[in-house]
């Protein structure tokens, strides 16, 4: 009896302890209200061109918005890779001459051709939204960027998909 009595409590105690804690489940406010949430983590802000960068910045700001260390790095170019669900990966590529960013290449795969198709829009819709009167050509769209004291640059968005996969590519570039 006394064994019984001495056993009881630590076994209490003990499946108390293994109880699994849930951590409150945080919703992240969402920075693209009325698009894909894809929109949140491949463009993730509404600042400057593409994830809070701007064409000329440079490397330590580059690194700052990505938060990760570059996947390759050369003095012009550094290149990172992300999944950003089961289905969804996506590359950016940044193209810099003497520090200075240059071009923002940017290519996003996908196994689910409607929701790249999907994505697409939004990214015509967000980019139309900020540079109106976009040129389409051939599954193409341009958007040319000439406002105030900005240099001019363009945004090209092109949906390559294929039967079996979905692939977008946008590129940022400085318009000559």
């Amino acid at each position: 009896m006394r064994k019984i009595l001495f056993i009881f409590p630590v076994l209490v105690i003990f499946f108390i302890s293994c109880e699994e804690k849930k951590e409150p489940v945080v919703q992240k406010e969402r920075v693209f209200e009325g698009y894909h949430p894809l929109m949140d983590e491949i463009v993730r802000t509404k600042a400057g061109v593409f994830r809070g960068l701007d064409l000329n910045c440079g490397v330590v700001k580059i690194k700052e918005a990505e938060g990760t260390t570059p996947l390759e790095e050369e003095k012009s170019r550094l290149f990172f890779e992300y999944k950003a669900d089961s289905i969804t990966t996506y590359s950016i590529d940044y193209t810099l001459n003497n520090d200075s960013l240059e071009e923002i290449s940017v290519n996003i795969y996908c196994k689910d051709l409607e929701l790249c198709s999907y994505l697409f829009c939004d990214l015509k819709d967000y980019y139309a939204s900020k540079l109106p009167n976009p040129i389409e050509d051939q599954g193409q769209v341009v958007y040319n960027c000439y406002e105030g004291q900005r240099k001019p640059f363009v945004i090209s968005l092109s949906d390559n998909s294929t039967p079996a996969k979905g692939m977008l590519n946008v590129v940022i570039y400085k318009d000559k």
